[in-house]
């Protein structure tokens, strides 16, 4: 048997190491690559539109999540090259008064095209008798499914679409209320948020949120997170449940390593309220912080 030509042989050689080359080169950008995209919500990132954005960008984070029916940051953060992630909105619904109302419909026409999120929080659902309906009570799912439904419907139309927001104390307050309700609704424009000061106020930090997340995975659209206190966390008040990442004494961590193993890779924000701090700091701490988490 004629051996090969020892050209032919030098040109394999090449030609295999170059191939090793750039699959090395893809699996260490794969690996570089941040597995979430982090931004910041407008009640720490504050400073309006000629403020907010540009530090942001500095201090490197992806984007913003702002408020519902604000029509001149989005524009502002688009601008900066970063992405405005969400809109938070918070409704009530009765039956006397079908969403959406012009006030959204309004914002959400001026959404149009920038691809961006309703964050849906409900805080009062009303019986037709005039009554609330309790908090995280199923008997009102049929009925805030369909005024849900109309807005995603809406919402559709400019390429918005809808995630639920738990927030303690309102009728939505749990995150398997939101995907009880997105299940129901079964449609990709809908899906849910875990909010973690929100689940150590509702649920407690000895609740284990795997089981929860992974429920949620196939409609979790996005998380968020803060630095936080761990213990009887449903006496916390906000100020140990909503601290700058590099604070507190729960294993946040823990927590985000955990939504790699469930298969989260999208979004996280980073949930501002009540921090008394000057944004700045809080900021530049935080993403320090959310940088070690997520090297």
């Amino acid at each position: 048997m004629t051996p090969p030509p020892l050209g032919l042989i030098s040109r394999s050689l090449r030609h295999a190491a170059a191939v090793l080359l750039l699959l090395a080169a893809a699996i260490a950008s794969v690996r570089a690559a941040p597995p979430h995209a982090f931004f910041a919500m407008d009640n720490i990132a504050r400073g309006g539109p000629d403020v907010a954005p540009a530090l942001l960008k500095e201090l490197g984070y992806a984007g913003y999540g702002g408020r519902a029916f604000d029509e001149i940051m989005p524009p502002a953060v688009a601008a900066a090259g970063l992405t405005f992630f969400n809109g938070y909105g918070v409704l009530s619904f009765a039956p006397a008064a079908p969403a959406p109302d012009e006030k959204l419909r309004r914002w959400l026409d001026a959404m149009a095209g920038r691809g961006t999120v309703l964050w849906l929080a409900i805080q009062h659902v009303t019986k037709p008798d005039g009554a609330r309906f309790p908090l995280s009570d199923a008997a009102a799912d049929e009925f805030v499914a369909g005024q849900v439904r109309a807005i995603a419907d809406y919402a559709r139309r400019g390429g918005t679409t809808v995630a639920l927001y738990p927030h303690t104390g309102f009728w939505l307050a749990r995150v398997e209320d939101a995907l009880r309700l997105a299940e129901r609704l079964d449609r990709p424009d809908v899906g849910v948020t875990f909010n973690l000061c929100h689940w150590l106020k509702v649920e407690g930090s000895e609740r284990d949120p795997a089981p929860v997340l992974r429920a949620a995975l196939p409609r979790l659209k996005f998380v968020t997170i803060n630095g936080a206190d761990t213990g009887a966390t449903k006496t916390f008040g906000w100020d140990r449940l909503i601290q700058p990442l590099d604070r507190g004494s729960y294993d946040v961590p823990g927590f985000v390593r955990l939504l790699g193993k469930v298969g989260y890779t999208g979004p996280v924000g980073f949930q501002g309220y009540g921090i008394k701090e000057e944004p700045r700091a809080v900021l530049a701490r935080t993403m320090a912080a959310w940088r070690a988490i997520v090297p």
